[in-house]
């Protein structure tokens, strides 16, 4: 009998040990709401530094595109004498010039106009990360919350199978009870212990993946949210929310910006002329002036060879953009129907499981009293344990996706709250 003692007060103890430090370890629940977490991601964000850079740099685009000229000025010069022909009569001439391109008729315009496209597609694209960095940071916060209830619902069946455990052995060591049922509750506290590491690890990782996102070990609280906040949303009809997303917004605007590429083409027909001045001074032998000042210009042709695709790499970008554009309204539209699904869905698991759980939690403690007087097997007890824990974890994963849902309404509708 002592034999059988010594391995179970052992696991007991270890358990009881490993408990403790798992508890030590645990990160604190306590954190921000769920907008100062985004804002703390955003800070951080190196898409949203990048785009803002384009943008900064589309802006500068457009504004240059306002000068007289469609291009910097052109210096020439020439020098030429005789005395590689060996001559020395002193023919020198020297001869300089300067001339800038001009714009064709509305290219200026156009190409403005282009940059100025960009840059507002640059501004939506900024509110497209946005809402990406949001659902990330649910998703991360969301994965934080279901692994730190995981930690809980091991934490709580770990003290039941040790209490079990430990009334299992003092009957064991009376002679109550089989050594088989000290063997059966050892084997129970050690998958007890297992679940506590595993859940521990869980933990630890979704919190760390959440730290990189936010820069901060901390976990958004987002219980705070609720199907209340989507009842009072701004925009509550799916035309709205359409209309009102970001890649939907970022793709029509590439649209615009594709438009005015495309009249930008037609008004590049030809290569841009030039128009100078140039200046010579000539020393010649029996020459009467040495001075001498005029225009100069240049004029390249049209070439179909030269337009032609320009204008197919346009209508390309065009038809490209356009495609976009009706696959975002496709994609948008069955998201939002998708996220009003997931809510009603995440409704109706979330009841059911809170009622599942307190039935399960009054079976397990009705069992374990049964077993204690001797009214049912101990295998019985600790299989309702195990039922209740794995009810309770479903309903603690239900509560957090049901908030997620809610956030996730939300954000659909175009509020970070």
């Amino acid at each position: 009998m002592k034999r059988v003692m010594r391995p179970i007060l052992s696991v007991v103890m270890t358990g009881v040990l490993a408990w403790g430090a798992l508890a030590r370890a645990q990160v604190p629940r306590s954190g921000p709401s769920f907008h100062e977490a985004v804002g703390m991601a955003w800070a951080i964000d190196p898409v949203r530094t990048e785009l803002q850079v384009g943008h900064h740099s589309a802006r500068a685009r457009a504004s240059a595109a306002g000068s007289w000229f469609a291009g910097g000025p052109t210096l020439s010069g020439e020098y030429m004498d005789d005395h590689m022909l060996g001559s020395n009569e002193g023919y020198t001439t020297y001869q300089g010039g300067v001339s800038v391109p001009l714009w064709l008729p509305g290219q200026g315009s156009a190409t403005q106009q282009v940059a100025s496209a960009e840059a507002a597609s640059l501004d939506e694209q900024l509110n497209v990360e946005h809402m990406a960095l949001s659902i990330r940071v649910l998703d991360a916060g969301a994965a934080a919350l279901i692994a730190l209830a995981r930690v809980d619902v091991a934490r709580a069946l770990y003290d039941a199978t040790a209490r079990m455990a430990t009334s299992t052995t003092r009957a064991v060591h009376g002679g109550e009870l089989a050594s088989v049922d000290g063997q059966m509750a050892q084997a129970a506290v050690e998958n007890a212990r297992n679940e506590l590491a595993l859940a521990q690890e869980e933990a630890r990782n979704a919190t760390a993946a959440l730290e990189v996102l936010l820069g901060r070990p901390v976990v958004p609280d987002l219980a705070r949210y609720g199907a209340g906040d989507v009842t009072h949303a701004r925009f509550i009809t799916p035309h709205d929310m359409e209309d009102n997303d970001p890649r939907i917004r970022v793709a029509h605007r590439n649209v615009e910006a594709a438009e005015a590429n495309m009249k930008l083409a037609r008004r590049s027909f030809m290569p841009n002329p030039e128009i100078g001045v140039d200046a010579i001074h000539e020393k010649q032998y029996g020459s009467p002036w040495d001075d001498r000042v005029g225009l100069n210009f240049s004029i390249p042709l049209p070439s179909e060879v030269r337009n032609t695709p320009i204008m197919s790499e346009a209508r390309n970008r065009l038809a490209s953009a356009t495609s976009q554009e009706t696959q975002a309204r496709r994609m948008v539209h069955l998201e939002m129907m998708r996220v009003r699904e997931r809510l009603i869905a995440a409704t109706t698991t979330r009841q059911a499981t809170r009622t599942a759980t307190e039935n399960m939690e009054k079976r397990a403690e009705a069992q374990e009293r049964a077993w204690r007087l001797g009214e049912a097997s101990l295998d019985t007890a600790l299989a309702a344990r195990q039922t209740a824990a794995n009810t309770r974890l479903a309903s603690a994963r239900a509560e957090v996706e049901w908030h997620v849902a809610s956030i996730r309404m939300l954000i659909a509708t175009g509020i970070v709250p």
